[in-house]
């Protein structure tokens, strides 16, 4: 019989038995890492992670490692987009009522330039009982959906989101929305029959402002704005109009006046507030004021901050997941993104070596790979990824670098399979045997 081949030196697979990632980080410290990174600026995240657990990592392993989380959860959602857009199944019907609304806050970015990031908070609106015995609507389990996109991106984007809440399966729904004309295509794409409702303070500055053009600057405008503020709260659009188009004529700056009159009256149905209030919605959107603070700013316009813009929707993907109270499912997509990213890596070395490529195949090689059966992200994503945890140098602080000779399959010199009976007979040197008979 011929002889068998020489067994060569090699790795158990037993980070995949185990479900590890890679890198010297367990998936606890991976995840509390990209958690804290969502969360604060890198420095302190890393800071933070070592009082909590003993573990030492760099301002730039913490950035590395949200930017690829975040990367991950954000490919998972955009490809999960297309197949929930209308008329795609809405699901089974919801009893629920529930609150729309969206509104944009600018960010700093690279280079002294500023741009809108568009946030969606969907609630469930339930009465809320007051201390003088009266009940207010407000919504409640809140979610957010923010991308740094234009509105003909945004808007099926967003899908993912509305879906999820059952947004065009539920019993009744409210877009309580500013004025501007993109919302309203956003309306008639994810909710057509729902209640369109004009965000009551948007309403009071726009009628501020038609005062203004009618008595000018000073006590008598705001007198008049008072007055025809509580008619519109109490009584509707209709007397407040009628009332300003009887004023035209003494109007100190007409062309003011007619933009604004204008305004108003075609948005003459959602303004229709006592109505509204009798049927138990909100009539303001601060819902998403308060997100745009506390999804957007609080993370992403502190004091010095600058963002390249390929980095603002990884960690608004991570900053929704978080603010939505849905932090384990992103934590499980980002570790199976990690796994198949990984996977794909390793496929695209074994291709490089079996085409005669010299060395360790980069992301450019990653690009002829395929991504693992069932993975949920695509080359495209898993060659990104790759090059945020390869930049800067060593990817934790102290650790070792890979061997640089032999098998690159081999593990790091400090890690822990190393230190296993196996592990340490793996990593002798081969010992000749001189009286070995052949």
């Amino acid at each position: 019989m011929p002889p068998a081949p020489p067994a060569a030196l090699g790795f158990s697979p037993l980070d995949d038995e185990l479900g590890l990632l890679p890198g010297s980080l367990t998936p606890q410290a991976q995840a509390a890492l990209v958690r804290l990174g969502a969360e604060r600026e890198f420095a302190p995240a890393a800071t933070l992670l070592a009082a909590l657990t003993g573990i030492q990592v760099s301002e730039p392993t913490a950035r590395r490692h949200t930017y690829a989380g975040g990367a991950l959860l954000l490919a998972q959602q955009t490809a999960a987009a297309p197949p929930l857009a209308p008329p795609a199944d809405p699901g089974l019907a919801r009893p629920s009522r529930l609150q729309v609304s969206v509104d944009g806050a600018m960010i700093p970015l690279v280079g002294g330039r500023w741009a809108e990031v568009k946030t969606l908070v969907v609630g469930e609106v339930v009465p809320i009982l007051q201390a003088d015995g009266t009940t207010r609507p407000q919504a409640t389990q809140l979610s957010y959906f923010s991308r740094l996109a234009p509105a003909a991106t945004f808007i099926p984007l967003s899908v993912v989101e509305t879906h999820r809440r059952g947004l065009r399966a539920a019993a009744e729904v409210a877009a309580v929305l500013d004025g501007a004309e993109w919302l309203q295509g956003w309306t008639n794409y994810h909710c057509s029959d729902a209640t369109r409702i004009l965000d009551q303070p948007h309403a009071l500055e726009h009628l501020y402002a038609l005062a203004e053009a009618l008595w000018g600057s000073g006590p008598v405008a705001k007198e008049w704005w008072a007055a025809q503020g509580a008619v519109l709260r109490e009584q509707g659009p209709d007397p407040v109009l009628s009332a300003a188009v009887a004023l035209a004529e003494q109007a100190v700056n007409a062309e003011e006046y007619a933009r604004q009159l204008h305004y108003l009256q075609t948005r003459r149905e959602q303004m229709a507030y006592p109505q509204f209030v009798a049927a138990g919605w909100p009539v303001g959107s601060g819902i998403v004021e308060s997100a745009n603070k506390l999804v957007v700013e609080r993370r992403l316009k502190g004091a010095g901050m600058r963002w390249a813009e390929e980095h603002v929707n990884p960690l608004l993907a991570l900053r929704n997941a978080l603010c939505s109270a849905r932090w384990s499912e992103a934590v499980a997509v980002v570790g199976a993104g990690r796994r198949a990213a990984a996977g794909a890596a390793r496929q695209a070395r074994r291709a490089a070596r079996g085409a005669g490529a010299p060395g360790e195949a980069g992301a450019g090689a990653l690009s002829t790979a395929s991504a693992p059966a069932g993975s949920l992200i695509d080359v495209t994503v898993v060659a990104q990824v790759t090059e945020i945890l390869s930049q800067g140098g060593p990817t934790e602080v102290g650790s070792a670098p890979a061997e640089s000779s032999g098998d690159r399959r081999r593990p790091a010199a400090n890690h822990p399979w190393r230190r296993s009976p196996l592990g340490k007979a793996c990593a002798e040197p081969l010992r000749p045997f001189p009286y070995a008979k052949l």
